[in-house]
């Protein structure tokens, strides 16, 4: 699964580097702001607001904007009833199965904007439980930096009660359970590692591979025009894609 761990990395520099900052921090905003209203604005008790906070930070956001959220979450305003959760399933090039989590405040424009982002980069939506089943949630934390001490990481991992390290080059990716998200980051940043980012995701039990860098391509093109959605917070799939053909089509 080397060659999906990496594209976890490529995909957080791109969105950290990405030049429509606003976009991004609106989209965490609405999650926290969804997370609060939902589950109440302490994140020691409310496990969906936690990891939304979690991934702002990864993303550096100002502390100053995720306090804004939580508090129009918990507060009287309008904000987060406007908004409900909405998954849609579907496959893309090659039968890649490609989850898509969205919060938006028009289904029926979200799901059209979605099937026909699918069909357009040679894909199709499918039915409720097609592809959901292919993915487990998870706590992921993305390492980085070069001369690590596989030793010393799986230790502090472990140490926060991750049960996986998988390194990938200069990269590791750390899993753990959900609700175990923040400890286990915490006890890496502690041990002195680089955390490059931190979130709650879907990781897929088994990989479909692509290796021809065509098909690739046009499966990337469709999911960065997904991620690219207002409405999409965030999209998943079971592609095995070789380093050197992701690198190319990432680049």
């Amino acid at each position: 699964m080397s060659g999906h761990s990496k594209w976890s990395s490529i995909k957080h520099k791109k969105g950290a580097a990405d030049l429509k900052r606003g976009k991004l921090f609106s989209k965490l905003s609405r999650a926290i702001i969804v997370a609060a209203k939902e589950g109440g604005g302490d994140p020691a008790n409310n496990l969906a607001l936690q990891n939304a906070i979690e991934k702002a930070r990864s993303y550096s956001m100002p502390k100053d904007n995720i306090d804004r959220a939580v508090a129009k979450g918990s507060g009287e305003g309008a904000d987060a009833d406007a908004f409900e959760t909405v998954i849609y399933e579907g496959y893309g090039p090659e039968g890649v199965a490609v989850l898509v989590e969205a919060l938006t405040d028009n289904r029926n424009r979200t799901a059209s904007d979605v099937r026909h982002t699918f069909a357009k980069h040679g894909g199709n939506l499918g039915a409720t439980g097609a592809v959901a089943w292919q993915f487990e949630r998870r706590g992921v934390v993305v390492v980085t930096g070069e001369g690590i001490d596989d030793e010393e990481l799986l230790l502090a991992a472990a140490e926060g009660g991750a049960d996986d390290v998988e390194p990938d080059g200069d990269v590791f990716q750390v899993t753990s359970a959900p609700e175990l998200l923040a400890a286990v980051r915490t006890s890496i940043q502690e041990a002195g590692f680089a955390v490059d980012s931190a979130e709650l995701t879907m990781i897929p039990k088994t990989t479909v591979a692509v290796g021809e860098e065509g098909k690739a391509r046009q499966l990337m093109r469709l999911i960065d025009e997904l991620e690219d959605n207002d409405d999409v917070q965030d999209v998943y799939a079971n592609f095995d894609i070789p380093d050197q053909v992701l690198e190319a089509v990432a680049g």
